[in-house]
């Protein structure tokens, strides 16, 4: 019997011994399971905070986060870098006529808010030959013939030469509408019955530099007569047909010969106008 346990210890070692290498054996194995789970375990982690982190950017890819708000150094740094190239975060250019590093005091909507807005309408005061005299309001750059439809249109006694309908009208001012042969009262003389704004004034002669000049009737255009108090642009039309049909106006009384024109009109412009 010890020859046997001899031999067999000879040929595969003593069976103590034996029994420690499978007990390191089986050591070595659990080991290996609990490195194997560890690992499981890791990647099921790192599965489950990307898939995290994945919806969250998804909540988040509709509202981009400003550089400045994440890290105000690295925005500042884009802007110097992408300065003068015209990328994102590149300086405005600045105003050659303006100083350098100066801003203007006023931003540009700061400075149209401040300034003055023009006015929508304007007021006039129609008087004389109008179904309706007295104050109208009508749009701004609206001309004559729009304040006295406003003010209800000529009565069949106006005198619709008398006025210039196409002027344009100015706030605060008299129209006054007369019949024929009336004197236009000297209040109402002047826008009513003069030109537009930077056109000769009544008693200057067109191309004149405003300086109280008569005007000359024999050499006058239909623009300057219809300056005269009085004289609209049918009557200014009347004068120069007049004057062209008798070789000119040998005195200021010849006048009276163009229809339209009375001994009051006559008065009213004879100081302002020379043959």
């Amino acid at each position: 019997m010890s020859s046997v346990s001899t031999a067999y210890t000879a040929a595969h070692g003593h069976p103590l011994a034996h029994d420690g290498l499978v007990a390191r054996q089986q050591r070595r194995r659990r080991w290996a399971v609990g490195i194997r789970a560890a690992v499981v375990a890791a990647l099921a982690l790192a599965l489950v905070v990307g898939a995290i982190v994945v919806r969250d950017l998804a909540r988040t890819s509709g509202a981009p986060v400003p550089l400045a708000e994440i890290d105000p150094a690295a925005a500042t740094s884009a802007g110097e870098s992408g300065e003068g190239e015209g990328e994102p975060g590149a300086s405005a250019p600045s105003d050659p006529s303006s100083p350098a590093g100066a801003e203007s005091p006023l931003g540009a909507g700061e400075a149209s808010a401040r300034a003055p807005a023009a006015p929508a309408s304007v007021a006039v005061h129609v008087v004389g030959q109008v179904t309706s005299p007295g104050v109208v309001e009508v749009a701004a750059g609206a001309r004559v013939i729009d304040a006295i439809t406003a003010a209800g249109g000529l009565t069949e006694t106006a005198d619709a030469g008398a006025v210039n309908l196409a002027r344009p009208v100015v706030d605060g001012e008299q129209i006054y509408v007369p019949v024929p042969g009336e004197v236009i009262p000297a209040q109402a003389a002047g826008p009513a019955t003069g030109s537009t704004p930077g056109a000769p004034a009544p008693g200057t002669a067109a191309g004149t530099s405003g300086s109280g000049a008569a005007i000359n009737l024999n050499t006058a255009d239909a623009a300057a007569l219809d300056t005269l108090p009085g004289i609209g642009p049918a009557i200014a039309g009347r004068i120069i047909d007049w004057r062209e049909a008798h070789g000119g106006f040998a005195a200021v009384d010849d006048l009276l010969e163009v229809s339209g024109i009375g001994p009051a009109v006559l008065t009213s412009i004879r100081d302002l106008v020379t043959v």
